[in-house]
């Protein structure tokens, strides 16, 4: 799970096995594997620098 921050300031958990795509148009849009969008104020780089992160922490022994 990694935590984004919605645009109206809120933050949210957020499965990244459930990411299909991020955006930046100029917002970051992650689109879910089931087509829901999500708005986010992180920018594309970020988000693949959280999964990165995320996927290390549960490989580690």
């Amino acid at each position: 799970m990694i935590d984004v921050t919605l645009m109206n300031g809120q933050i949210m958990s957020l499965n990244d096995d459930l990411i299909e795509t991020v955006q930046e148009t100029p917002d970051t849009v992650i689109t879910l594997t089931n087509a829901r969008r999500i708005i986010v104020k992180e920018s594309r780089q970020e988000i693949k620098d959280l999964v990165k992160i995320a996927r290390r922490e549960i490989h580690i022994p």
